[in-house]
């Protein structure tokens, strides 16, 4: 029961000294810019770049996109576990479906505001945004297959 427990305390104190280290923080504005610029990258969001760019919710309660291209936005947070696993799957889509759909991440301990926005009680959470329609949320991880999917059957409608 001791080395159980151990390990348990072990693993804990493993998971916050990850989740509190400098290794992984969001890009400065300066690489969030050259992000937007370069076609095919996630790019990391804030709640300006989100009204600017996505939806402005203090002025509106009607949802209306501002963007050019579908969207999927990736609600994660650095401890996460099944976030860390997709988001190298997020990565890969944001470079194949470059010409077609734009992806954010938004980190939920830095963007608060955001994540109460989508309702992020459990992550990791993705916002799939069409053109023109309401936004739907999928929670969870899933393979690059079923991302696929959504992306070609509800963003770009079998396009």
């Amino acid at each position: 029961m001791k080395k159980v427990l151990a390990i348990a305390a072990l693993f804990c104190a493993s998971a916050l000294t990850y989740a509190c280290t400098d290794g992984a923080k969001q890009p400065k504005s300066a690489e969030v810019k050259e992000a937007r610029a370069g076609a095919g990258d996630v790019i990391a969001m804030n709640k300006n770049m989100f009204i600017n760019d996505v939806f402005d919710y203090e002025k509106s309660q009607e949802w209306k996109y501002k963007g050019s291209k579908p969207a999927i936005i990736d609600l994660y947070a650095d401890w996460c576990g099944p976030c860390r696993m997709t988001g190298p799957i997020m990565k890969d889509l944001a470079k194949e479906y470059s010409d077609q759909i734009v992806v954010y991440k938004v980190n939920v301990d830095k963007e608060k505001e955001l994540a109460a926005l989508f309702n992020a009680s459990s992550i990791p959470l993705f916002v799939f945004i069409p053109m023109e329609g309401e936004p739907q949320l999928f929670r969870g991880a899933a393979d690059k297959a079923t991302y696929k999917k959504v992306i070609d059957d509800f963003l770009l409608k079998g396009k």
